[in-house]
């Protein structure tokens, strides 16, 4: 889940899970997998450790 009041598009997340998360041209995030399989967890849980607002959370 994003926060995106917290969320200020610098991209931290995007190298950490580029197949979950992009930059657009206006500097907002995209979501590309809103419900990520279960091998993608990893790198789910790289992006929220490199976010530095902690504006992503895993949710269940």
């Amino acid at each position: 889940m994003i926060d995106w009041d917290r969320c200020e598009g610098n991209g931290a997340c995007v190298p950490a899970a580029p197949q979950l998360f992009d930059i657009d041209d206006k500097d907002m995030l995209i979501v590309l997998q809103e419900t990520p399989p279960e091998e993608q967890r990893a790198a789910l849980e790289r992006a929220v450790a490199a976010c530095p607002r902690r504006a992503i959370t895993i949710e269940g």
